[in-house]
């Protein structure tokens, strides 16, 4: 049985990437050190699976990450462990150096040092289509140029050409991977679609921000994280590859939807309203990626559409009202990245 590292497995894409790979026999090791957005609640349904293991840690704790690899021997780490909200990063961008560039970087001198004696590893390193910035036209291709505008995209975009860095020189089997918005279940709602369907469960406004024109590529998580498996079964080594859905929707667009979801679900409240607040700072307009080099190549494409995606999102969080039991009221509630205007 193929064993394979995940850090940050008690995330949001780290679980759901978890589930499907248990579900293709994989023993997976998950490490994560356990931050606000870690939750036990996420892995409950595979937490006693004798293909399954947790690690508390900190991917910036090289030697005992070192330990990790030589004891159980993976073929393949997937890097998840990231801090990926942007308002945070406005707030206090000092988080996100130390786990998204300071992080990276000692799991690299880790898996530099445990390629000195085995061979047989890889690094997937999960980014984003924000290091791409803005683009108000057309889709970004996996060779364009990074234009990160926010402190978040700014660390993802160093994590990555880090990681390539140690391909050219130390020759570390490493591959790139860039995805669109994530949405679906088990995630943190300090996000935009479940923050959405915790307040229409809880009678409150919708807050949007500006005008709520600004787009985004949605992609259900469960069809990023088969692409995840695609790109270990049969990835190139050095390559970048996008992953997206091809399918842009405003966030005006994404909360009517989510209205109109709901009304058929339950009997929302009066105050469930749309309410325009304060945009952010440094608001990127629009991301959109080409992820035609991954349909064509590894005959990958996604499978859920925008609204079936919705449904099944909402019906998780209607379904598991003891997820929200776990988190913090302010996790939740807190209005970020507004602290600097």
């Amino acid at each position: 049985m193929k064993k394979v590292i995940v850090t940050g497995g008690l995330g949001f894409i780290g679980s759901n990437l978890i589930k499907i790979l248990l579900k293709k026999k994989y023993y997976v090791i998950n490490l994560d050190k356990i931050t606000y957005s870690s939750n036990f609640y996420n892995v409950k349904q595979f937490s006693k699976n004798k293909n399954y293991k947790f690690i508390k840690i900190d991917i910036n704790n090289r030697e005992k990450i070192f330990k990790i690899m030589k004891k159980f021997k993976p073929t393949a780490i997937f890097n998840l462990a990231a801090e990926t909200h942007v308002d945070r990063s406005i707030d206090g961008p000092e988080n996100f150096i130390k786990s998204n560039i300071l992080g990276v970087f000692n799991l690299l001198e880790a898996l530099r040092l445990y390629l000195k004696k085995h061979k047989k590893i890889k690094l997937i390193h999960i980014s984003t289509d924000e290091v791409y910035g803005d683009i108000l036209n057309g889709r970004s291709k996996e060779d364009d140029a990074y234009k990160p505008s926010s402190p978040y995209a700014a660390t993802k975009a160093s994590s990555d050409h880090l990681v390539y860095s140690y391909l050219r020189t130390f020759k570390i089997p490493v591959i790139v991977t860039n995805c669109s918005n994530n949405y679906g279940p088990r995630q943190h709602p300090e996000k935009l679609i479940p923050k959405l369907i915790y307040n229409i469960l809880n009678n409150k406004n919708l807050p949007i921000y500006g005008k709520g024109i600004n787009s985004r590529e949605w992609i259900y998580v469960d069809d990023h994280c088969e692409a995840l498996v695609k790109i270990l079964e049969r990835g190139k080594i050095g390559n970048f590859y996008n992953i997206g859905s091809n399918l842009n929707v405003n966030n005006l667009k994404i909360s009517k939807l989510l209205i109109k979801i709901a009304r058929i679900k339950i009997n929302i409240g009066k105050n469930v309203k749309i309410k325009f607040v304060k945009d952010r700072p440094g608001h990127d307009m629009r991301y959109a990626l080409n992820s035609s080099k991954l349909i064509k190549n590894l005959k990958w494409k996604p499978k859920i559409n925008i609204l079936n995606g919705l449904i099944k999102t909402f019906d998780w969080y209607l379904n598991n009202p003891g997820y929200y039991l776990t988190l913090k009221k302010r996790d939740i509630t807190a209005r970020l990245g507004n602290k600097f205007k």
